[in-house]
C-alpha cells in the first residue's frame, strides 16, 4: 500500500488479488447479500485508492482495509434502512419451478430496455469498459492491454462506469414510470 500511496497505482491490482476474497467474505457474512457484498467490496478498493494518502504504514494494512470496509458497510446499512429492507432473491430464482408469469416477462423486458437506454447514455469510454468486462467477459488484464492502460485504471473506470450506469438506470426507470 505504501507503493500505491507513493504513486505506483499498478500495485493496487496486487492488493486486490490478495485481499478481494477475504474482504468479500467479510462483507457477505455481514449482509448475506451476494451482489451488495460485491458492490461494497469494489467500493472499499475505490476508497483505498481515493484515501491512499491516509495510510501511514505504521499499522497493519489489513487493519486499515477493514476499517474502510466497516465504513462502507455502515454507509450501505444506513442507505438500506432509508430505502427499506433489501432482500436478494437471486439465489432462489433457480429453485422456483416453472417459467415466468406473463406480467413478469413484460416487466423483465421493460427492465432490459431501461438498462439498454441507460447503457447508451454513458460516455463511450465507460460503455467500452462495461461491454468488455461484463458482456465480453474479458479480464481486467486483457482490457488493460486492449485499451493500453494500467489494470488499476481499468478497475477504476469499471467501478465508475457501473456507478454511472446505476444512476442512469434509476433516472431512466423514473422517466419511464
Amino acid at each position: 500500500m505504501l507503493k500505491v500511496k507513493s504513486g505506483d497505482l499498478d500495485k493496487m491490482g496486487l492488493l486486490f488479488q490478495r485481499y478481494h476474497q477475504p474482504l468479500y467474505g467479510f462483507l457477505f457474512h455481514m449482509t448475506r447479500q451476494r451482489e451488495a457484498s460485491e458492490d461494497m467490496m469494489q467500493n472499499v478498493f475505490y476508497r483505498m485508492l481515493r484515501s491512499r494518502h491516509t495510510f501511514t504504514g505504521e499499522g497493519e494494512f489489513r487493519t486499515w482495509m477493514y476499517h474502510l470496509a466497516r465504513n462502507v458497510l455502515k454507509d450501505y446499512l444506513k442507505q438500506s434502512r432509508r430505502n427499506g429492507s433489501h432482500y436478494e432473491i437471486g439465489g432462489y430464482e433457480e429453485r422456483i419451478a416453472g417459467g415466468l408469469a406473463a406480467d413478469e416477462q413484460v416487466e423483465r423486458k421493460l427492465e432490459i430496455k431501461v438498462l439498454e437506454k441507460a447503457l447508451g447514455s454513458l460516455s463511450p469510454e465507460s460503455r467500452e469498459v462495461l461491454v468488455l468486462s461484463r458482456f465480453q467477459e474479458l479480464k481486467y488484464a486483457e482490457i488493460a492491454r486492449v485499451l493500453e492502460i494500467s489494470i488499476s485504471a481499468v478497475k477504476v473506470r469499471a467501478h465508475r462506469a457501473i456507478n454511472q450506469l446505476k444512476e442512469m438506470y434509476r433516472q431512466t426507470a423514473v422517466e419511464n414510470k
